[in-house]
């Protein structure tokens, strides 16, 4: 369910928008968003929570040096959210604790 958001959208025109899920939630964005902005016009929940503390994190610098944005994004999980711009039919999901480390490749 959409929540009030702190992110004040300016309404300056028509945009074309995508279908997407956040959560098991249906909602839509625009096209030229990227997954962090269409987080915050959604609500305020965080996109994270830390793995030691539990502490919530949300979008912060915008431009991937901070890493606070991680979210799974069609069950990859890790991806930063405000270097991804949404896709129709894409299914983000908040990450809790830990970030799961990958599996050593052989070869």
């Amino acid at each position: 369910m959409m929540t009030d958001s702190r992110f004040f959208r300016r309404e300056n025109g028509t945009y074309d928008t995508v279908c997407l899920q956040i959560d098991g939630v249906q909602t839509h964005a625009r096209a030229t968003d990227t997954v962090a902005a269409a987080l915050l016009a959604f609500g305020p929940a965080p996109t994270r929570t830390t793995g030691i503390s539990q502490s919530p994190r949300t979008p912060f610098c915008m431009m991937g040096a901070c890493f606070d944005c991680l979210v799974t994004i069609d069950g990859r999980p890790n991806q930063q959210a405000c270097m991804i711009t949404v896709q129709d039919g894409m299914c983000i999901t908040h990450q809790a604790g830990f970030r799961p480390l990958e599996e050593p490749h052989d070869g």
